[in-house]
């Protein structure tokens, strides 16, 4: 790629999203109110259990008589460009214990915190009107910490003072200097990141893998690759690459992260670009 072919702008990027709703038609395009969410956070709660199967709740006539509880270690997510906080509570909140909440949209994150704020008190709607329900908030056995920034700077390991908390403290007070994760979930929004600046983030993210079986997560749409070769495909509206499949696979070699599993969602809208979800560990 050239000096002088288009590329993602931070600043034009969060302009565009800042003229959307803050709502699940605004972060999807206008598709928050068909089946998209539900087909999507399905998809995605399969794939993350197909390779950690232990973020389970549902009792298994398997599962050892002398495993309790009080056994289970935390297991800690990071949502990156997580908009209205719709990966958080639909995905990660049912598999997880805790998550860090990342956007850059003042309106997303204001509205993800009133969701989750709204979700702790045991309201039904919050202050926008949207039924609210983030899985082990009222009962503050989960938490979910909000920070607002940019991929292009942001590093897990040092995120920063959170904006807000909800859901369960830990017994020594705040841990939001805790750097280490389980799961990395990167889902529609690293277009907004230029190839060098990707590869950076995604090598900073590994460093915060807690254990060999932790996972970074990539769900992005793919373009097509005429000439079955990298491709991009630069959409002026939002400030936005849209990568092919061998685009994202160079990005990550480049990374240093292997690829665990790869898989096509199915059942999304026609007419969409295709979406492809990859399991990357540290290689």
């Amino acid at each position: 790629m050239s000096s002088t072919d288009p590329a993602p702008d931070l600043d034009a990027g969060i302009q565009y999203w800042a003229n959307q709703p803050a709502n699940y038609d605004g972060v999807l395009g206008g598709f928050g109110t068909g089946p998209l969410p539900r087909v999507d956070a399905a998809g995605s709660r399969r794939f993350l259990l197909d390779l950690l199967p232990e973020l389970c709740t549902v009792p298994s006539p398997f599962q050892s008589l002398s495993t309790h509880p009080s056994d289970t270690k935390r297991v800690r997510a990071l949502d990156v460009g997580a908009g209205v906080g719709r990966v958080t509570s639909d995905v990660l909140l049912h598999l997880v214990s805790d998550v860090a909440l990342v956007e850059p949209v003042e309106s997303f994150i204001e509205e993800a915190r009133s969701r989750g704020k709204a979700s702790e008190s045991g309201a039904e709607f919050n202050e926008s009107g949207y039924r609210v329900s983030w899985k082990g908030i009222a009962n503050r056995s989960k938490s979910v910490t909000f920070f607002k920034g940019a991929l292009q700077a942001f590093d897990p390991a040092a995120p920063g003072t959170p904006l807000d908390r909800v859901g369960c403290l830990p017994p020594d007070g705040d841990n939001s200097t805790e750097s280490k994760f389980d799961v990395i979930w990167c889902q529609w929004c690293l277009g907004h990141l230029k190839d060098d600046d990707l590869v950076r983030f995604l090598e900073r993210s590994k460093k915060t893998l807690r254990d060999a079986k932790s996972l970074v997560v990539v769900k992005e749409n793919l373009c097509a690759e005429p000439k079955n070769e990298p491709t991009t495909v630069f959409d002026e509206q939002d400030s936005t690459f849209t990568r092919s499949d061998l685009a994202f696979k160079k990005i990550f070699q480049d990374a240093g992260l292997e690829i665990v599993c790869e898989k096509i969602q199915h059942g999304l809208p026609n007419g969409l670009y295709p979406v492809k979800m990859y399991a990357l560990r540290g290689g």
